[in-house]
């Protein structure tokens, strides 16, 4: 007698016969119901026309797969009225029409397609006996929908910007700010776009964004009444930029700064000095440094000389193939940047006078060095000592023709990021010789000092510390180096005050755009924007 085995397989079938083999099990069942209704008049019927097989795929029993074997009828229709006359019965409870697998086992597919992607998906599924292709799960992510309980219209939006092609192409992620849940992905950044998605999804009473003008228009004009929120950690980092620009500027006071008392000690030198040496050519990657150095130089007189015809920034910037902020930086600086690398510290830093002193006795051999060193304490390998003598007889001076030698500085002169940093930052968080470099550069540059004043108090205002209020600060950085960051915080007051006044930052989408790179990253930088926007909004 067939019976149901309720906790096993779905509901809505009768178990004829269980046929298992030790790698697969295959269940025989019909549909339980007498009657079907039609699916265009909607009339039930009993009237059986003719019955038909249908496989379906179902969950796993103790790590086997398994089969349903369901054997389906074919009604016919007694509406005389309607224009069907058979139609076969629908398993509203196991498998949609024409389906290869039940509802259930589709769902965990699903998951595993939204969580890892295709590859990887398939090899899980194929382990835990639900076997499948790469290509099926991706199908199945791409067609579900969005949430099985969308999430009502936000009151308070998230707006940032994320990148399928980091300097090329850019879409926008939006962000229920109260739930911390991704609202939408959209494929651009333009202001048109954002604001046609705030049309179409009314009640959006606060919206937290960055500095971006498209974002501000779009906001305007798709939510006029919302409130909008500059995030603060972009306004910092807009502070932070300024800053570094102005050091920029005074980049000659940054050379007197940092250059010690004394720029070069003269040694004695004999009566009758010799001509110097002819200097040794370069090496490859001297030759390379300085080829590079002339390509960038060769970019920037283009970008000068396109600039000096009145051709704006954006469209420089697209006929070198190069970023805005890059061509604006060198522009600004006046000349090509020349990327000079730091000095770093070496394991024979300790042991520089034992060196120096042995190379003046006139010992050159390495491996007597290295010996040597080892027996004081040295831990290193011998091609550290042969890259040092190598470095050393490079620069040692022709022995007939003794010339000045210059000291090493006290203190090597940082970076334009760097020197805004040191001078941004609280005094007793500094090292004794960035403290008096930085009073050194103040002192250089008396309008420099008056910005960087002004600017800290505005950080203070920025981070909500301090008494000051913002108009005040603005006031006073308007009469500082300061007053075209001023004058572009005005022109944006109102979000900018919001910020200071209410807690919605961009935080929470930055954190969710990590997430979203994650996804696209692990399918290879290949999914098309519907399956990514399927796997970030569906968190399985």
């Amino acid at each position: 007698m067939p019976k149901r085995l309720l906790p096993l397989i779905p509901a809505g079938l009768l178990v004829q016969q269980v046929l298992p083999t030790p790698e697969h099990i295959t269940i025989k069942a019909s549909p339980r119901q007498n009657a079907a209704a039609c699916p265009d008049c909607g009339v039930a019927s009993r009237r059986v026309h003719s019955r038909y097989g249908r496989t379906l795929a179902d969950l796993p029993w103790q790590g086997r797969p398994v089969t349903l074997a369901v054997h389906a009828r074919r009604f016919r229709c007694l509406n005389p009225a309607c224009a069907r006359q058979t139609f076969a019965e629908r398993l509203a409870e196991v498998a949609p029409a024409a389906a290869r697998r039940t509802e259930r086992l589709g769902g965990v597919q699903r998951c595993l397609g939204l969580a890892l992607g295709g590859e990887a998906g398939a090899r899980l599924a194929y382990r835990l006996a639900m076997p499948t292709s790469a290509d099926t799960l991706l199908r199945v992510v791409r067609t579900a929908a969005c949430r099985d309980d969308p999430l009502p219209a936000p009151r308070v939006l998230g707006v940032d910007d994320w990148s399928w092609r980091r300097g090329h192409r850019y879409g926008t992620m939006l962000v229920d700010l109260e739930r911390n849940a991704v609202v939408d992905l959209l494929r651009d950044r333009q202001a048109e776009t954002l604001a046609t998605w705030l049309r179409r999804h009314p009640g959006v009473e606060v919206v937290a964004r960055d500095r971006a003008g498209a974002y501000a228009d779009g906001i305007r004009q798709g939510a006029p009444a919302a409130v909008q929120v500059a995030d603060r950690w972009h306004l910092l980092r807009n502070l932070g930029d300024a800053v570094h620009a102005l050091v920029d500027r005074h980049a000659a006071a940054v050379r007197r700064a940092g250059r010690p008392g004394a720029d070069m000690v003269a040694a004695a030198v004999a009566a009758e000095p010799m001509p110097p040496a002819p200097p040794r050519p370069p090496n490859a990657a001297a030759r390379a440094s300085q080829a590079s150095l002339a390509r960038r130089q060769a970019r920037y007189e283009e970008a000068a000389g396109l600039r000096a015809k009145g051709v704006s920034i954006s469209r420089i910037a697209a006929l070198l193939g190069a970023g805005r902020k890059t061509v604006r930086r060198w522009l600004r600086l006046g000349h090509a940047p020349s990327w000079k690398q730091r000095p770093r510290t070496s394991t024979l830093a300790a042991f520089a006078d034992v060196l120096e002193r042995r190379w003046a006795e006139g010992c050159r051999n390495a491996a007597q060095l290295w010996r040597e060193l080892v027996a004081q304490g040295f831990a290193g390998r011998p091609g550290t000592v042969r890259a040092w003598t190598t470095r050393r007889r490079g620069t040692e001076p022709a022995p007939t023709a003794p010339r000045p030698t210059r000291m090493a500085p006290a203190w090597p002169v940082p970076s334009g990021r760097s020197v805004a940093r040191i001078l941004m930052a609280d005094s007793n968080t500094l090292k004794e010789t960035e403290r008096q470099f930085a009073a050194r550069m103040l002192a250089e540059a008396p309008g420099l000092a008056a910005a960087i004043a002004v600017a800290r108090r505005l950080r203070q205002v920025l981070r909500r510390k301090g008494g000051e209020t913002l108009a005040e600060v603005l006031a006073a950085a308007e009469k500082t180096e300061l007053a075209s960051y001023a004058a572009n915080l005005c022109r944006d007051i109102d979000a900018v005050q919001a910020a200071l006044d209410l807690p919605w930052t961009t935080s929470p989408v930055e954190g969710q755009i990590n997430r979203l790179k994650l996804i696209k990253r692990s399918m290879y930088g290949r999914a098309g924007f519907d399956l990514l926007r399927n796997r970030v909004l569906n968190a399985a």
